[in-house]
């Protein structure tokens, strides 16, 4: 019989998501000595490894995202022509293997509560028919699960195609149209320059964008991280780390700078079937809507333990939530962006020793 009555296993934690911030932070509490399977699970909704890079669009290749899917204690995968959607999983699943992580899948998490309601007790995992009883809880779901599309009016009576980057495969399927991209990040203009060489193409963003002009260094990288980290100290929805770093084109989006692909219009006010319309009356036709808009964090499953506070946000010190000192987000807020996603985990499995009142090593 476990030390709460009725129950007869408790695991010391249970990882949510096995992307790059999980597989982190289930290496490190394996690390500061917990075991696997005994002490710790890790719950991935997916059917196999690779987090959210598996679903990304085939034109992104290794070479786009040189660097950013390196794991602790491993060597990043070379830059490449190869797909990043067949490689990274590779990797992460070759690291899951090397390192014996002790991942379980598809679980797709629905519910984290407190058993009993005690706020010192054990909380409930609850996903794919079973429940796991734990007493901490690193969520690692980041954002890929909530595509983020703004409402603008008329939105329903578009007979064209929408998307967001979630759905997006490659520019084949939208060849000889015109897409209307809307969104001021890097997806938008990565997407514009390989959908611009097979369609027409007209890029709308709410703000002016902010162009780089010099190289960005790891003190910058880290400067962008400090900022978003500010936001979620505060319990302040947090923003996306690419919001605070500016727009920089690499060499394979040049020739499409030079054709004019990046010549932005402000927001339109409204969709009309057959495309959308300024303010001023200025009407644009589009067979496609295209909304590289970004993500919100997937953190449903936590809405049992009211984290959020009266600002929308989760309140955290670090990777932990302060209203409930058992559950670490990583993936959410600095660590949803790669930059930060390693330093989270370590960070996580930390939080986690101190909630079990044990030292880290």
């Amino acid at each position: 019989m476990g030390r709460w009555p009725g129950v007869e296993a408790v695991l010391q934690s249970v990882v949510v998501g096995a992307g790059q911030a999980g597989l982190s932070a289930a290496h490190h509490l394996l690390r500061l000595g917990l075991r696997p399977w005994d002490d710790v699970v890790v719950l991935d909704a997916n059917a196999a490894p690779g987090g959210a890079w598996q679903h990304r669009w085939d034109t992104l290749t290794m070479a786009d995202v040189h660097g950013v899917a390196a794991l602790p204690d491993d060597v990043a995968p070379p830059t490449s022509a190869e797909r990043a959607n067949a490689v990274v999983p590779q990797v992460f699943g070759e690291y899951e293997r090397r390192g014996g992580l002790p991942v379980l899948r598809p679980v797709r998490v629905e519910r984290v509560e407190a058993l009993d309601g005690d706020a010192a007790g054990p909380l409930l995992v609850t996903g794919a028919g079973r429940t796991w009883t734990t007493r901490t809880v690193v969520s690692a779901t980041g954002t890929w699960e909530r595509p983020f599309v703004p409402h603008y009016p008329g939105s329903g009576s578009f007979a064209g195609r929408q998307l967001h980057t979630q759905g997006y495969r490659g520019p084949d399927e939208l060849a000889g149209q015109h897409v209307v991209v809307v969104g001021g990040g890097l997806s938008a203009v990565q997407l514009l320059a390989e959908i611009s060489e097979v369609a027409t193409t007209t890029w709308v963003t709410r703000r002016e964008p902010v162009w780089r002009t010099t190289p960005f260094t790891p003190d910058e990288g880290r400067r962008a991280v400090a900022l978003v980290e500010s936001r979620v100290r505060r319990g302040l929805p947090p923003q996306s780390v690419v919001s605070v770093t500016g727009l920089m084109l690499r060499e394979q989006e040049r020739a499409a700078a030079e054709r004019g692909v990046y010549t932005r219009r402000p927001m339109f006010e409204r969709i009309e079937p057959d495309g959308v319309v300024w303010p001023d009356g200025t009407r644009r036709r589009a067979d496609v809507i295209l909304w590289a808009t970004g993500f919100r964090p997937d953190v449903a499953h936590l809405a049992p333990l009211h984290l959020r506070t009266p600002e929308g946000g989760i309140e955290l010190d670090g990777t932990t939530a302060v209203r409930d000192p058992r559950v670490q987000l990583v993936g959410y807020g600095p660590s949803a962006s790669t930059i930060g996603a390693n330093r989270a985990g370590r960070t996580a499995a930390r939080g986690v020793l101190r909630a079990l009142g044990r030292a880290a090593g």
